[in-house]
């Protein structure tokens, strides 16, 4: 369904960047505070488990406490919070205590905000601008989060793959029989490579979280599409991995999260697959 408001491709452009750099900032925000939220759980949790005394922590959530330097504590006024511009005028600095500030938050902005005036300029205001935003989004979000603390949190893994089988009901990627086929599919062809590696090494080779990830791109792009996702992620990580051992001297122990290789592929392959798969197969 496609929303005609008249709108001139440059106006709709610009209120793509616009949105897309406000979504970026909270994309950080998930990314940064929901691996604390879900620490926090599990710690309760145990803690309840064992019959221990609860331990008085403070409120956490994605809304709550209201940003702040981690070094110094003090609050971020709004002024010094404003997607991409902030972190240009404080030239990547703390305005309170000249601490460094990642240039993760400006990156994952930009690359929101572009990608946002993309969709909307490519799909109009339409469902398919609005169902490949919320895909690119939450890849953007497991992709950062798998790659600092190696976890892929089941509140965004299986909430996109329900979501994934809700917006093929109309066909919008792959019909609703190949989005079932593909979820399943994704999900024990992973879980499949999992046990055999297992049997083989005695080692578990990746997480539980790969699993639930390539069913929900199998749910959203069909399950014709998973050999070139996996082919994809594959490369990818073998690529990164061997000029991490190689230039960047990383330990050949050290584990590689796999899920931001998923997710890359799995974007590459929602819009280029076809394209691709002619190409490939």
């Amino acid at each position: 369904m496609v929303i005609d408001l008249g709108f001139s491709p440059m106006l709709l452009a610009l209120i793509g960047l616009l949105l897309g750099a406000i979504i970026g900032s909270f994309l950080n925000v998930v990314v940064i505070r929901l691996p604390l939220m879900l620490e926090a759980q599990w710690t309760r949790d145990s803690r309840e488990f064992l019959a221990l005394n609860p331990e008085n922590q403070p409120t956490l959530s994605l809304s709550k406490p209201a940003s702040h330097c981690p070094h110094c504590q003090n609050p971020i006024k709004p002024i010094h919070n404003i997607p991409i511009l902030s972190y240009l005028f404080l030239r990547g600095r703390c305005h309170h205590c000249g601490a460094s500030i990642s240039v993760q938050y400006p990156i994952v902005e930009l690359l929101s905000a572009v990608l946002t005036a993309l969709y909307v300029m490519e799909y109009g205001i339409s469902t398919t601008a609005l169902a490949s935003m919320l895909f690119t989004y939450a890849l953007m979000v497991l992709t950062l989060i798998d790659q600092r603390h190696q976890l892929l949190p089941d509140q965004i893994t299986l909430p996109l793959l329900w979501l994934g089988l809700l917006v093929n009901l109309s066909g919008l990627f792959a019909s609703p029989a190949d989005g079932i086929i593909g979820a399943a599919l994704g999900y024990l062809s992973l879980w499949s490579v999992f046990w055999l590696f297992k049997l083989i090494t005695g080692r578990e080779g990746m997480g539980y979280g790969d699993f639930k990830l390539s069913a929900a791109l199998g749910a959203w792009l069909g399950w014709q599409m998973l050999p070139m996702v996996i082919l994809l992620a594959s490369l990818l990580g073998l690529v990164v991995g061997c000029y991490g051992i190689i230039f960047a001297g990383r330990d050949r122990e050290a584990p590689l999260a796999f899920g931001p290789y998923l997710c890359i592929a799995g974007w590459i392959a929602m819009l280029w697959g076809d394209s691709i798969s002619l190409y490939l197969f």
